[in-house]
């Protein structure tokens, strides 16, 4: 028997799944109204994907809980991660948009649900509301920075600040409102954003804690100082 796909296990979303979608309080009542009708989450398995490269765009996806990463396969068949996504993170905009077929992969790396608002709906709200425009405009820009930074951490050769740099970007106060101060990631999750071993990364957060900018604690890392993981040299 074969077990049904995220998109065939897709369901409404329960109410405190809505209240966690970030641009939702941008939109006037009605506006609320109609998107909140159109919701759906799906239950991820770990390895499951939520789009896969050449498929067409039928949704517009967001991370209620869990863990995602976004990635391709270079020409060589070496898979290249771009980000993570974590909690409140919503992503494929730009691909929405242009109602184009998905250039990555986007896969769960641990149990997560995930919200999708119909493509329709999304051009629907881009057409009618100012708050939704601004959202996914600020999101673009954010988006922007992100990549620009990312290519940056491709060419550093100091392992711990390629691991700090990519923690910031995960925590994003734009991109991903509902991670706060904890990020709940392991150790080998990790490796898989940032493309070094387990070990390595693990003496990258020693490193890290050492210094002052986070805290590893169970099941996840805290930020002390973001500032630091932007934009310091760690040795």
């Amino acid at each position: 028997m074969h077990e049904l796909s995220l998109h065939q296990r897709r369901r409404l979303p329960r109410a405190e799944e809505i209240d966690g979608i970030p641009w939702l309080a941008a939109l006037r009542p009605a506006e609320r109204e109609r998107a909140v009708a159109s919701l759906l989450v799906g239950d991820a398995s770990a390895g499951d994907y939520v789009c896969r490269v050449g498929k067409p765009v039928t949704y517009w996806f967001g991370v209620v809980e869990g863990l995602l990463k976004m990635s391709a396969d270079s020409a060589d068949g070496a898979s290249m991660t771009f980000t993570g996504v974590p909690p409140g993170g919503w992503f494929g905009e730009g691909t929405a948009l242009k109602r184009e077929p998905y250039r990555y992969n986007i896969q769960a790396l641990r149990k997560s649900v995930v919200a999708g608002l119909p493509i329709d709906t999304f051009h629907w709200l881009l057409d009618h509301s100012i708050g939704f425009n601004r959202f996914v405009m600020n999101q673009l820009n954010e988006r922007l920075g992100q990549f620009i930074a990312a290519r940056e951490i491709d060419r550093l050769n100091n392992p711990d600040v390629r691991v700090a740099r990519s923690l910031a970007a995960l925590f994003n106060p734009v991109l991903y409102p509902s991670v706060g101060e904890v990020l709940r990631i392991t150790q080998q999750e990790m490796a898989y954003l940032v493309g070094l071993s387990r070990q390595r990364v693990n003496e990258a957060l020693a490193t890290l804690q050492s210094q002052g900018v986070i805290r590893v604690e169970y099941g996840g890392l805290r930020v002390l100082n973001p500032d630091a993981l932007r934009s310091s040299i760690f040795h």
